[in-house]
C-alpha cells in the first residue's frame, strides 16, 4: 500500500499505526531522517549527485587519503555542530515508551544517542573515532582533531563558511594538495575513520546483532533510508522472510517497497512524530533531550 493522491498520506498514517500498534517495533534509520537537522541524504529526490570514497581508493591512493582528510577536517567541524530533529526525539520517545525495542542507523552521525535513544546499533560506526590500519588503536576524533589542526595551522579558516557536508562528515573542499595527514601516534601506520566505507563490508558480529534485534521485534519501520545497499535492505529481506510488518517513511522509491505491508511517501520528520503522538501519547518531546554533561552529549 503505497501514496498515490493528496488524502493518501493521511490514510497511510492511519494504516501504519494499525498495523504498528500493540506490536514491538525495530526501526531501521538512513541519512533521510537526518537531513532536517542540516546533513544532506544521498539519494534522495532533490540530492546532486554523490561519489563516496571507497575504501580501496582510501588504502591505495595517497592523493586520494590526503584529500579525504582534508575534506573530513571541515566536515567534522560541522558534524558535531548539529543536532537531533523532532523525528530523532520522536523515536526515543517511542522507544521511552516500550513501543520501540531499539534502533538500527546507517548513519555515522550520533543523532540518535543525543537525542535520547539508548539502544542504537551504529552499522556503519561512528564519525567521532579514528582506527589504525596497522595496530587496531583506537583514538577519539577530537584528539586527532588537535594534531590536525598543529599540522595544517589556519585551514579551516581558509575554508568557505558554507562548504556543502555529506552524511560522513566529509567536506566539499578542492584545495586540499598542501594538507598533512597525521599518522597513527602508536606506531607511525594509516589512520581512518572508524566508520565503514564502501567496499567494506560491516563487521558480522554488528550484523547479527541487528538481525538478533529485528528477531526481537514484531514490526519492522524504515525511516529515511532508500536502501540502495545491501547493509540496510538485508533487514528488510529477513522481516519479511520472517511475515514480520514493514512500515517504510522515505521520500521516493526504495528497493524495499514491493516488500512493505505501508509505504508513506514523505519526509520522516513529521511521520515520525505524528506515529510517537498516536502510539506513545503521553510522551513529550522535552524529556528526550541530552542535557549538559550526558555522556553521549560529551562525545559528539
Amino acid at each position: 500500500m503505497t501514496s498515490s493522491g493528496p488524502e493518501a498520506p493521511a490514510a497511510l498514517l492511519d494504516r501504519a499505526v494499525e498495523v504498528l500498534a500493540g506490536r514491538r517495533v525495530a526501526v531501521l534509520t538512513g541519512a533521510g531522517i537526518s537531513t532536517d537537522s542540516g546533513l544532506p541524504d544521498y539519494r534522495g529526490p532533490d540530492s546532486p549527485p554523490r561519489r563516496p570514497i571507497t575504501f580501496q581508493q582510501f588504502v591505495g591512493d595517497e592523493r586520494f587519503r590526503r584529500h579525504y582528510w582534508a575534506r573530513n577536517h571541515v566536515g567534522w567541524h560541522h558534524m558535531r555542530e548539529t543536532a537531533p530533529n523532532a523525528g530523532h526525539r520522536a523515536l526515543a520517545r517511542l522507544e521511552q515508551a516500550g513501543v520501540v525495542v531499539g534502533v538500527i542507523t546507517q548513519n555515522v552521525d550520533l543523532l540518535h544517542q543525543a537525542a535520547g535513544s539508548r539502544r542504537v546499533i551504529d552499522l556503519h560506526g561512528h564519525y567521532n573515532e579514528v582506527v589504525c590500519l596497522n595496530c587496531g588503536h583506537v583514538e577519539p576524533r577530537s584528539v586527532l582533531h588537535e594534531r590536525l589542526d598543529a599540522l595544517n595551522p589556519g585551514f579551516v579558516d581558509r575554508v568557505v563558511a558554507d562548504v556543502e557536508i555529506a552524511p560522513d562528515a566529509d567536506a566539499v573542499v578542492e584545495e586540499t594538495e598542501d594538507f598533512r595527514v597525521a599518522p597513527c601516534p602508536v606506531c607511525g601506520g594509516m589512520l581512518k575513520p572508524n566508520i565503514v566505507f564502501f567496499g567494506e563490508n560491516v563487521p558480522r558480529p554488528r550484523v547479527a546483532a541487528a538481525l538478533e534485534l529485528v528477531d526481537e521485534a514484531d514490526a519492522l519501520l524504515v525511516a529515511g533510508s532508500s536502501l540502495t545497499v545491501l547493509s540496510g535492505l538485508r533487514f528488510v529481506r529477513h522481516a519479511a522472510r520472517t511475515g514480520r510488518p514493514i512500515v517504510i517513511v522515505n521520500r521516493g522509491t526504495t528497493r524495499g517497497d514491493d516488500l512493505a505491508t505501508v509505504k508513506i511517501d514523505a519526509g520522516t520528520t513529521p511521520v515520525l512524530v505524528a506515529l510517537a503522538d498516536r502510539l506513545a501519547p503521553a510522551g513529550g518531546d522535552g524529556l528526550y533531550r541530552q542535557q549538559a554533561g550526558d555522556p553521549v552529549a560529551d562525545q559528539r
